[in-house]
């Protein structure tokens, strides 16, 4: 895909970008097997790792969990790395053994990922872009939980709380799922205006993201080692743009 060329000119040292659909990649650009950090695309993992725990009876998503996984505050939306640090420690003492391992048993292991937890269970991951890949894969077809959990999982939760989403100015309303951040009709916004509303994700301050969208059946991941700033918010949208755009196109 000529659309992913785009990430050369964004003056990362390092820089890799895929798009897939269930069923296997559709195309790379830049190094696969570079381990990146990801910094908040991170608790997209924590987030599956917390639902695995749900679908064992290990936790309840209803004790507090919740409203860790959606940033969710009583009156609005409060975006919180260490929510998702609160939410890691509840499953490991509920599950009697490290977050890092209960992470990797529950996650890692079964994607075959070859990255790491290196640290908080909000931004710590470091992994390559065939990782962020099979994470995309798992959104669009999940194995480790089942669908309907998915399907929870990137469903408004706590509907009309207004909030700030980190780098893009307030939202009303701001919606979230369980980790997953949900494009509805958020403007502005990281992802691409052509991007259905059914289009979740996250992206990472170490100008990392990863989009889902179930109507056009792909997912786009990028990895960078240049730190979001204002160069991500003048690159990201049109480059997510022309990656739609491509898919959108009838293949000859």
């Amino acid at each position: 895909m000529q659309s992913l060329e785009a990430i050369d000119g964004w003056g990362a040292q390092t820089a890799a970008a895929g798009v897939v659909r269930a069923d296997g990649v559709v195309a790379t650009h830049g190094p696969r097997n570079v381990p990146l950090r990801w910094a908040s695309v991170t608790k997209l993992l924590t987030g599956f790792a917390v639902l695995v725990a749900v679908e064992e009876g290990t936790v309840e998503l209803d004790e507090h969990l919740r409203r860790l996984l959606s940033h969710a505050g009583e009156r609005r939306r409060a975006y919180s790395n260490e929510a998702f640090e609160e939410a890691a420690e509840i499953v490991a003492a509920r599950a009697e053994m490290s977050f890092a391992e209960y992470f990797h048993e529950a996650v890692v292991s079964p994607l075959g990922l070859r990255g790491s937890l290196q640290g908080s269970p909000a931004s710590e991951y470091v992994g390559p872009l065939d990782d962020l890949l099979a994470l995309g894969r798992e959104c669009l077809a999940p194995t480790l939980v089942a669908p309907e959990t998915l399907d929870e999982a990137t469903t408004v939760q706590f509907p009309g709380l207004a909030g700030v989403l980190p780098g893009w100015g307030r939202q009303e309303p701001n919606d979230w799922g369980l980790a997953f951040e949900l494009r509805d009709d958020k403007s502005p916004h990281w992802t691409s205006r052509h991007n259905s509303a059914r289009t979740f994700g996250h992206f990472g301050q170490s100008g990392t993201f990863l989009w889902v969208d179930p109507e056009l059946g792909a997912a786009c991941g990028v990895l960078t080692n240049r730190d979001f700033d204002e160069w991500a918010k003048g690159a990201w949208p049109p480059f997510n743009d022309a990656v739609v755009e491509e898919l959108r196109r009838p293949v000859r």
